[in-house]
C-alpha cells in the first residue's frame, strides 16, 4: 500500500493544483481529503479533461470535477476482497480508509497481485505446550497440528508471504525438532526463517529480548495457534499511519449473563435486564512493535505482552489498537480445533 501524503489535496483548491499532484506522482490521482483528513473524493486526469471540455480553466475550482463516490475499501478488508473488488469495478488502484473514514493510503492492485517483498521482520511465537488440546499436543506442538490439509503454522508463514512479508523468525521451545525440521531456513514456502530457542518458557514478549540483531524498523509478533485472515498490508500502514510505537490488534468478544440481572439503586430494584449481552475488545495475538520498545522488555525471563503494554501506557509512548473484523480464531481449546478444521476450506 502506498503513502498518500504527496497526493493529498483540499477541496477548494484549483485545477492547476491538482494537475500538479497528478503528474508529479506516479499512481495519477488526487485524493481530496477535509481537514479530518476524511476522504471527499477523487480526481483523475480523465476528470480534468473533461472539465476542460465543459468550459472550466486552469484556475477554476475542483469542487464541480471531484468524484464523490470512489470505489473505497477498509483496512480491515482481506487482500481478496480487494482483488476482487478491483476486477469488478476494472480498477489498477483502491483508497484504503480506516474505521473512521480516513484515508490511510492506497492499493496498487499490481501489487496485491505481485507483491514487493518487504524488509520487516515476523516473529512469530510458537514455543508454547498447548496443554489443553492433550492428548494431541503429546507428541506434536501445537501450531504444527494439521487445520485443512497442512500445519496451521504453514498457513501463518504462507499468509505473512502473500503480503510480502518473508523475513520470518520463530521463537521455539516445545518439540523445537520437529518445527525446525518441517521449515528449515524456509526456502520451500518461498520465505526465509531464522530461529530463537528459549531455554523456558518466556511468554508472549519475553523471547523478544533474545533476538540476535535488533530489528531496524517495525515488526511483526504473532502467536503461532491463531488462523485469521487479517491484512498484513493494512495493519503496517495503520501502525505507521499513527505513529505508533505498538499496535494491538483487538477482537470483539460478547458474553451473555445466562439469567436476568438485577439492578440496584439505593437498596432498591431500579431495573431488570434479561440475560444482557457484554461487550468487551480483547487481544487477539497479532502485534506490530517499533524497535524502540524492545529497550522496555527485560533481559532472558518470562514477560507477557500486556505487561509490555502497560510499561508503555507508563511511559506515554503512542500505543494504538487495530479492530480485526476479518475471519479470526484462536486454536486454544478442542472446540476451536475442530472448529478450524470444519470451516478452513471455506475461509482459506
Amino acid at each position: 500500500m502506498n503513502n498518500i501524503n504527496n497526493i493529498k489535496i483540499n477541496q477548494f483548491s484549483t485545477i492547476k493544483e491538482a494537475l500538479v499532484i497528478i503528474d508529479a506522482g506516479s499512481m495519477q490521482i488526487a485524493l481530496v481529503t477535509d481537514k479530518l483528513g476524511k476522504l471527499i473524493g477523487t480526481i483523475t486526469d480523465g476528470d480534468i479533461r473533461r472539465g476542460l471540455l465543459n468550459g472550466l480553466d486552469l484556475n477554476s475550482s475542483i469542487e464541480n470535477i471531484i468524484n464523490r463516490h470512489p470505489t473505497v475499501a477498509k483496512s480491515s478488508d482481506t487482500k481478496e476482497t480487494i482483488i476482487r473488488l478491483a476486477i469488478d469495478r476494472k480498477l489498477k488502484q483502491i483508497p484504503i480508509l480506516d474505521n473512521n473514514d480516513i484515508v490511510i493510503g492506497i492499493q496498487e492492485i499490481d501489487e496485491l497481485i505481485q507483491p514487493k517483498t518487504k524488509p520487516n521482520k515476523v516473529i512469530l511465537m510458537v514455543g508454547g505446550l498447548g496443554t489443553r488440546l492433550r492428548p494431541l499436543t503429546d507428541d506434536m506442538p501445537k501450531p504444527m497440528l494439521n487445520v485443512g490439509n497442512k500445519p496451521i503454522l504453514q498457513t501463518i508463514v504462507e499468509k505473512f508471504a502473500e503480503y510480502g512479508y518473508t523475513n520470518i523468525i520463530m521463537c521455539v521451545n516445545y518439540k523445537s525438532n520437529l518445527i525446525m525440521d518441517y521449515f528449515g531456513n524456509g526456502e520451500k514456502f518461498g520465505v526465509n526463517i531464522e530461529y530463537v530457542l528459549e531455554g523456558s518458557r518466556m511468554g508472549t514478549a519475553g523471547a523478544l529480548s533474545l533476538l540476535k540483531d535488533k530489528p531496524n524498523e517495525e515488526f511483526f509478533v504473532m502467536n503461532g495457534d491463531l488462523l485469521t485472515n487479517v491484512n498484513f498490508e493494512h495493519l503496517h500502514e495503520y501502525h505507521k499511519s499513527n505513529k505508533s510505537a505498538a499496535t494491538m490488534c483487538i477482537r470483539e468478544y460478547s458474553m451473555q449473563v445466562p439469567y436476568g440481572v438485577v439492578n440496584l439503586k439505593d437498596d432498591k430494584i431500579c431495573s431488570i435486564t434479561e440475560k444482557p449481552v457484554h461487550k468487551f475488545f480483547v487481544s487477539a495475538g497479532i502485534y506490530m512493535l517499533s524497535p524502540k520498545v524492545l529497550d522496555f522488555i527485560p533481559k532472558d525471563e518470562f514477560y507477557d505482552m500486556p505487561s509490555l503494554f502497560n510499561v508503555l501506557l507508563l511511559k506515554n509512548l503512542a500505543i494504538h489498537p487495530f479492530p480485526i473484523r476479518e475471519y479470526w480464531l484462536d486454536i486454544g481449546r478442542m472446540e476451536e480445533y475442530k472448529k478450524a478444521n470444519e470451516e478452513y476450506d471455506e475461509i482459506f
